[in-house]
């Protein structure tokens, strides 16, 4: 891991009132190497010279992430074991990367996942390789030490700690009759129409375009549900997902959100079944570290790929291997270009159409996680108790999650509390989200992450030991109206010798996503 630390008072504590004493708080950026990103960028690997050597296998592939370790997985399953991955950073897993901070394990991005429906069997066949699930009496059952331990969640709203995280707490008759009409019209779109995940299954039915044509904050307009409340949690629900906000996503993207898994459980509504999530300390790094367990030697990282081009004969793939400072040249049968698609224009010789236009069309939320170790548990306020995810309504953040939730035993000490920060354009940020993400230091992130996590603790300044931040200038795509009717219906996404498979190619950015089109590219 990539660390710069900045220790002594001007990386301190931020002194807020009534947050008792302060003390030196360590930290700085970590996770992502940002400037070897920019370096590719910037073609800093094209003066190399011509190739050092040149290497040869069966399948090349290009991008470390959910993606390319679902497609080396597949091609093991098929009995492809000639396979070479290429990935820019240290580690495998994109933004499903794990960490640790003071020997806690954490995650460094995505932290949990869904327990996938019928139309993910990709990603349930994965599940039942690594003992998540079983077939028990003709049932399947997942291994509940890995599912999410009571309670899952809570919101800090007037003062108080509440269960859930749609606002409940002295809320207006009004408030509650919008939820329950939003509750309804999210039952008969699932009626309607498909809203499956992996959306390539959904198909372009009339109901799916129609919504997917419409900004979320228009369609809410026209079904007359204006309630503060309810938008505060939609609005938070898009930030989740998409890393922007609802005025921004498509009111397909919205109601996507919430169709596609578990549906919208209005206040009484004590007959649906809530979903379960399985989750990790190391959220779901747990995942991708044991996907790219089986490449060994064949998994290369900080190898920057400079150039995918088609042969006569195959494919050949330029890449830098920053640690020799050379250009190496993998020849292969073909390649399966693992890559989000503004890189995957720039490095494909003569990109094909599709190709191009999908790099014009799509844009990315920056995003931040900020880890924070304290060495003792935090007071609570008033309310429902400590959960794994922790939310603080009406703040810029989507509140943090609890490394230690999971641990089985309940001994109060030291934690880490992965704090999440999405900067795509929303109510609370800017279009210029990814400069403010790259150009602020540490400590003013520190800083944000302080004074809005001390509404509900305030000691958490004084307990803080360590902050380590990593930021990701391209997080996630923005499925912005139109999207789905560009990008979602393509299944299998190929031009001559090459695959391409990422989760842009679904509009959006979540593991099921990723890992389906990983799957499918190597087939």
């Amino acid at each position: 891991m990539q660390r710069r630390e900045f220790l002594g008072a001007a990386a301190g504590a931020l002194a807020l009132p009534g947050c008792g004493p302060t003390q030196p708080i360590l930290g700085g950026f970590a996770g992502v190497n940002v400037e070897r990103g920019h370096a590719w960028r910037d073609h800093a690997g094209s003066d190399a010279g011509p190739p050092a050597v040149v290497r040869r296998t069966r399948v090349v592939i290009a991008g470390g992430g959910v993606a390319g370790l679902a497609a080396a997985r597949a091609s093991r399953l098929a009995g492809v074991e000639d396979v070479v991955l290429l990935e820019l950073e240290d580690q495998p897993g994109g933004n499903s990367r794990g960490g640790q901070v003071a020997g806690i394990a954490c995650p460094l991005g995505a932290h949990y996942l869904p327990v996938p429906g019928d139309e993910a069997h990709e990603v349930q066949d994965l599940l039942e390789e690594l003992g998540l699930r079983r077939r028990v009496a003709g049932r399947w059952e997942y291994e509940e030490r890995h599912l999410c331990h009571s309670p899952q969640e809570r919101l800090f709203f007037q003062g108080a700690w509440q269960d859930g995280l749609l606002p409940m707490q002295g809320v207006s008759p009004r408030t509650l009759a919008q939820y329950q009409r939003f509750s309804g019209r999210v039952e008969a779109l699932r009626r309607e129409a498909r809203f499956t995940m992996p959306v390539l299954r959904a198909g372009l039915a009339a109901p799916l375009l129609n919504l997917d044509a419409l900004p979320f904050t228009t369609w809410l307009d026209r079904e007359g549900l204006d309630d503060p409340q309810l938008r505060w949690y939609l609005d938070y629900c898009c930030r989740d997902d998409y890393g922007a906000g609802l005025a921004q996503v498509s009111a397909w993207a919205g109601i996507h959100y919430f169709a596609s898994r578990h549906g919208f459980h209005a206040p009484g509504d004590d007959s649906a079944e809530r979903d379960a999530v399985l989750t990790w300390p190391e959220g779901n790094g747990w995942l991708t570290q044991r996907l790219a367990a089986p490449l060994g030697e064949r998994f290369r990282p900080a190898h920057a790929v400079l150039r995918i081009a088609e042969t006569r004969h195959g494919v050949e793939v330029d890449a830098f291997d920053v640690a020799a400072r050379s250009r190496v040249r993998w020849q292969a049968e073909r390649c399966i270009v693992a890559l989000p698609v503004f890189i995957a224009a720039r490095v494909v010789e003569n990109p094909p159409d599709f190709l191009r236009e999908a790099a014009a069309s799509l844009h990315h939320a920056p995003w931040l996680v900020a880890n924070v170790h304290v060495r003792e548990p935090l007071a609570d306020r008033p309310g429902a108790a400590p959960s794994w995810d922790n939310v603080v309504y009406g703040t810029r953040g989507l509140g943090y999650v609890d490394a230690r939730h999971q641990a089985l035993d309940p001994t109060p000490r030291a934690t880490v509390l992965s704090w999440y920060r999405p900067l795509g354009p929303s109510a609370y940020d800017g279009p210029d989200g990814r400069r403010r993400l790259l150009d602020r230091p540490w400590s003013a992130w520190r800083d944000e992450l302080l004074a809005e996590l001390s509404e509900p603790h305030p000691d958490l300044p004084a307990l803080a030991t360590r902050i380590e931040i990593t930021r990701y200038g391209h997080a996630m795509a923005i499925p912005a109206p139109g999207v789905l009717a560009r990008l979602g219906a393509r299944e299998r996404i190929r031009a001559g010798r090459l695959a391409f498979a990422h989760s842009d190619w679904s509009g959006y950015s979540v593991f099921e996503e990723a890992f389906t089109r990983g799957h499918l590219a190597a087939g």
